[in-house]
């Protein structure tokens, strides 16, 4: 856990915050003091956890909801934002998902678009739309969630959703070496196999269990094992020269 007060004050948006990863990142981003625009999916939910409502009423987070697959669903993200904060500390890009597991054969057009659209446009999107408020923030940060197979290529019917995650890294490197001169950092965190309900939803358990036995540590991850990782490259204290990095969080699966 890191100090209270470490973002004491600033403004953190987290895309895809209505479970799993994005919403750790949330809560630990709210325990360290910052005021956080959690974008929980495309619809409110009456059922979501107690830290959230009472942060909400400290005003202290702010529920928004956006369908990224919608014309202009991003963009009304966006406005959100504009009309809760006057400057941007903090981007985390993560929503996002695998849609489906889609055999390269079988891969419809609107499949494919539908990725696409989720894990790499939709980032590209709101990083345009935050940048005149991160160019106002205080040592600002971006930072995207990519993952293990950007790098591996991911197993069987997962081959779009794979290089759309590979294209968010080199964008975020690229962006990286673009935004230094005005002070901005670009990094990815990148998990490994997180027992989220992602897997739940595109995994089966004989395989998560094979892959668990694959794992150095023993174990597959927890979003809790994760959102450490984001809050460190937000940070200026703990990471502020550190820009450009994909950081991979996956108990020593990709050890190279």
């Amino acid at each position: 856990m890191y100090h209270p007060a470490l973002f004491k004050g600033m403004n953190v948006v987290v895309t895809g915050a209505g479970r799993g990863i994005g919403l750790e990142v949330a809560r630990q981003f709210l325990d360290c003091g910052a005021r956080v625009l959690a974008h929980v999916g495309r619809t409110l939910s009456d059922v979501r956890p107690d830290f959230l409502d009472l942060a909400a009423g400290e005003g202290r987070a702010f529920l928004s909801a956006a369908d990224f697959l919608a014309p202009g669903g991003v963009e009304s993200l966006a406005e959100e934002v504009r009309s809760r904060f006057d400057r941007l500390d903090v981007l985390v890009n993560n929503a996002g998902t695998m849609v489906g597991r889609f055999p390269a054969a079988d891969l419809t057009d609107d499949e494919y678009r539908t990725i696409v659209q989720l894990n790499q446009t939709s980032v590209v999107e709101m990083t345009r739309a935050m940048l005149p408020l991160l160019r106002k923030g205080t040592y600002p940060a971006i930072v995207n969630t990519v993952s293990i197979s950007a790098r591996s290529g991911g197993s069987a019917g997962s081959s779009i959703y794979s290089a759309t995650k590979a294209f968010v890294a080199a964008y975020s490197k690229a962006l990286a070496r673009e935004l230094a001169p005005e002070g901005i950092r670009v990094n990815c965190v990148s998990p490994g196999t997180i027992t989220t309900d992602f897997h739940d939803r595109y995994s089966t358990p004989e395989k998560l269990e094979a892959t668990r036995k694959s794992i150095p540590l023993g174990r597959l991850g927890t979003a809790e094992d994760c959102a450490p990782v984001y809050l460190f490259l937000a940070s200026h204290a703990l990471s502020g020269y550190v820009t450009g990095q994909v950081l991979e969080v996956n108990g020593g699966q990709l050890i190279a």
